[in-house]
């Protein structure tokens, strides 16, 4: 098991591609961008079907695992303005309708801003960043990775992964990147892409492979 101690809380990264926050019972997911595929599929792109169920029950098998009192979105729950397809809000209310005790937060990122906020029946809390529970005041939840002052920020927005190998044996993972003053957890929806990272000297990097997180020397 993957741990860091950032901005005051220690967090454990998780294979899901999610970070639980056990002190605070608290998953945080970067990036979920439900309704994208329907977004694409409206400007006429063929792209993959379910993904929304698929992401949800990506969200599922972290609850099954983690006492989970609270979700905190960090940033693009909703991919556009497209996502509010009646399919997309159906199936995101009915999960929601089985967990009404679970707190939702959503630290609004990008994609957010030109979607807008989820419908009020889904029963999230949504902020503009940065997002601070008083457990850990020097932890700043974000949706872009920028440094503030004072704080280390937590974030989404990258989709960051790493390449490993050479040649034709190249592999492209996501990861968690833990710099000194902000980190980048991996995107969490299952229609995503991904960009690889820039390291920088002091860096952490943990890969997501094999159902397990491993630290890169």
């Amino acid at each position: 098991m993957s741990r860091v101690r950032v901005g005051g809380a220690e967090l454990e990264l998780l294979p899901g591609k999610a970070a639980w926050w056990p002190a605070e019972r608290t998953l945080l997911v970067a990036d979920a961008h439900f309704g994208k595929a329907v977004s694409f599929r409206r400007l006429g792109v063929p792209v993959p079907e379910a993904t929304t169920g698929g992401t949800l029950d990506a969200l599922d098998a972290l609850l099954a695992t983690h006492a989970a009192r609270r979700i905190v979105f960090l940033g693009d729950l909703l991919h556009s303005r497209h996502a509010h397809a009646r399919e997309t809000l159906a199936a995101f209310a009915a999960w929601r309708e089985l967990r009404p005790e679970l707190e939702l937060v959503l630290v609004r990122g990008n994609h957010d801003d030109r979607a807008g906020d989820p419908p009020p029946a889904w029963g999230v809390h949504c902020v503009d960043e940065p997002f601070v529970l008083p457990a850990a005041p020097g932890l700043a939840l974000c949706h872009h990775p920028e440094p503030r002052e004072g704080a280390y920020v937590l974030g989404g927005h990258e989709h960051p992964c790493i390449t490993i190998g050479q040649g034709i044996d190249r592999l492209r993972l996501p990861c968690f990147h833990i710099g000194s003053r902000a980190g980048v957890l991996p995107a969490f929806g299952t229609f995503t892409g991904m960009h690889p990272i820039r390291r920088a000297a002091g860096d952490r990097v943990f890969v997501v492979a094999d159902n397990a997180v491993h630290p890169l020397p």
